[in-house]
């Protein structure tokens, strides 16, 4: 059995300015810095053994603030969805774009125009929790991710299920959820 958390990274300044922040490697801001602080302080309880991370900056600095001196392991394969030409753009900023209206008119099942296919970015983000969880030697972890990696993994794994967008979490809030036998089961959401 595993119990394990998954925490959306703190916020940056791209998170602030509601853009599409996927590939680009933002520091978090010092807003988002100071926020991970209080929050670290009403979760002094969660002991955690071992502690997953996204490759980027945004990610490695929130393990760093909310897990410091436990052991952490950087998985690529958790980094978040590119965005393509939508990259570091907010939605005021591609108003009228015709492809980004195509994109919104899908649904968001389009392939980001330069970028990754959103099933292809699921299936990468579910694949590499899954191989993670089942090769951890520890009970108790924490996966310090981005908001997209969550929302995949929670929609496919999660009963009773709900879409993509219901699993949505603010910068430094998530899930604590159990794995038992191959069985994912929700335990709480952790707000902020």
């Amino acid at each position: 059995m595993h119990d394990i958390f998954l925490i959306r990274h703190g916020m940056t300044e791209g998170n602030f300015k509601k853009r599409y922040i996927g590939v680009t490697d933002e520091e978090l801001c010092e807003r988002g810095k100071m926020l991970l602080e209080k929050i670290k302080e009403k979760r002094q309880s969660n002991e955690i053994d071992h502690v997953y991370v996204s490759p980027l900056k945004r990610c490695l600095e929130t393990a760093e603030i909310l897990y410091p001196g436990v052991l952490k392991t950087v998985i690529d394969g958790l980094r978040e969805c590119n965005f393509g030409n939508f990259e570091n753009k907010n939605y005021q900023e591609l108003n009228g774009d015709a492809e980004y209206q195509k994109w919104i008119e899908s649904g968001g099942i389009l392939a980001f125009p330069g970028g990754e296919d959103p099933k292809a970015f699921k299936n990468r983000s579910v694949k590499t929790f899954l191989e993670t969880v089942y090769q951890a030697e520890k009970e108790k972890i924490a996966f310090v991710v981005h908001g997209g990696t969550i929302m995949s993994i929670m929609e496919a794994l999660i009963q009773p299920p709900k879409s993509f967008y219901d699993w949505h979490v603010e910068n430094g809030c998530g899930y604590h959820i159990q794995e038992d036998r191959g069985i994912f089961s929700l335990c709480e959401k952790i707000s902020c």
